[in-house]
């Protein structure tokens, strides 16, 4: 019988109460509520292209701002993943993709060894898209990063409409996961690795 890989973690503190729920096998089914507009809509389109069921229900402290509910969702989500993937065993391990929206190109690149490390080149001419600050979205996958045990490269290569921007580099982190969880019978469960274990 195959393991599932599947995994529910919660995380509350004095600034945010959050449950995610995760299915590395899933079909991108995604139940967002975060108390942030566009980032429900970003993750809900993560969970879309990454083939993951993800459910996530965070309740953070907005009256002072989306700082703490964006970064600990990021944080829960990353454990989450980090869990049901185990050992890490038997997945391809690495992961990559490119994503156009209209004029704007974004690329991601990841590996999953439990070494974590975030390269972040993106920037964006408005402060806010909707209620989000945009430097909340560097601090998101800061955090999905450090708590996945992710490698993740993340570069928007040019464009102009920040919207496209934001959402081009969910997606292809997204599309990168979505290759980098996927098992490779080939490998008999053992770590992509010379190693011997990540």
């Amino acid at each position: 019988m195959t393991k599932t890989r599947t995994s529910t973690v919660s995380r509350k503190t004095r600034e945010t109460d959050i449950s995610v729920t995760v299915d590395l096998d899933g079909t991108g089914k995604a139940d967002i509520e975060t108390g942030v507009g566009f980032f429900d809509h970003m993750l809900d389109s993560f969970a879309r292209h990454s083939f993951i069921d993800l459910k996530v229900r965070t309740k953070g402290d907005l009256h002072i701002d989306a700082h703490h509910t964006v970064e600990d969702t990021g944080i829960v989500i990353g454990q989450a993943i980090k869990d049901a993937l185990g050992d890490f065993g038997g997945i391809t391990r690495f992961g990559h993709a490119y994503i156009p929206m209209d004029e704007t190109l974004s690329r991601a690149s990841i590996d999953l060894c439990k070494r974590p490390y975030l390269v972040w080149k993106a920037d964006f001419q408005r402060d806010k898209i909707g209620e989000m600050d945009t430097e909340l979205f560097k601090e998101f996958f800061h955090a999905l990063a450090g708590n996945g045990g992710m490698c993740l490269h993340i570069e928007n290569l040019y464009g102009e409409n920040n919207h496209h921007i934001a959402e081009s580099c969910f997606k292809a982190v997204a599309r990168a996961l979505r290759m980098a969880v996927t098992m490779d019978p080939r490998l008999g469960g053992k770590a992509a690795s010379t190693k011997g274990s990540l």
